[in-house]
């Protein structure tokens, strides 16, 4: 029932690594969100300069209006994608780091089920049902956190659905109003 020092040497070196598994997820994630920010901030620069340019060139108000209108779709379009991006790796990030939890879980569940079962074969007569006792809140406890883990992943999929859902609709909804400020042109 005691751990020995092998174990102990064997649990830390696990947990070393699943620490840097958790920091590698973490940099990478933030890796892809800079370069995300800095393409971002690049074509924003150069679309900057592009519509200014545009509106520059104006002959006159009318064809400003018109020049103004045309240019919100498009900034609309690329700040939607933006916004998809970041969450893409936000999730990603999050599934990674579920997935390497979830792994030590159920490591530490098997780690303590085996020592469970080693004191049980060498505790005295009578202890069974403390033994049991043990084991059924171990189920429980194990039980609770499926239910957790499933309830979070549907909501995660709901919270998705409805961002997917939301941008849609606002990328059709400036969609709408942009042509009809054209037709009036």
């Amino acid at each position: 029932m005691f751990a020995t020092p092998e174990q102990f040497v064997a649990a830390n070196k696990a947990n070393v690594e699943a620490a840097l598994s958790v920091a590698n997820t973490a940099f990478a994630s933030a890796e892809r969100l800079v370069n995300l920010n800095l393409s971002t901030a690049r074509a924003f620069l150069e679309d900057s300069v592009a519509n200014t340019k545009a509106l520059f060139g104006a002959k006159d108000v009318q064809e400003l209006l018109t020049l103004q209108s045309g240019l919100a779709q498009p900034a609309l379009e690329k700040a939607v994608a933006y916004t998809r991006s970041v969450y893409e790796i936000a999730t990603q990030a999050q599934e990674e780091i579920t997935k390497l939890v979830e792994g030590q879980v159920a490591e530490a569940n098997k780690s303590v089920s085996t020592a469970l079962d080693k004191a049980a074969k060498s505790a005295p007569a009578g202890s069974d049902v403390a033994v049991a006792a043990v084991k059924s809140a171990i189920a429980a406890a194990n039980s609770a956190y499926d239910s957790m883990s499933k309830a979070a992943k549907q909501v995660a999929e709901i919270a998705e659905a409805n961002v997917a859902a939301a941008t849609s609709a606002t990328v059709k909804a400036v969609g709408s109003t942009t042509p009809k400020s054209k037709k009036a042109a």
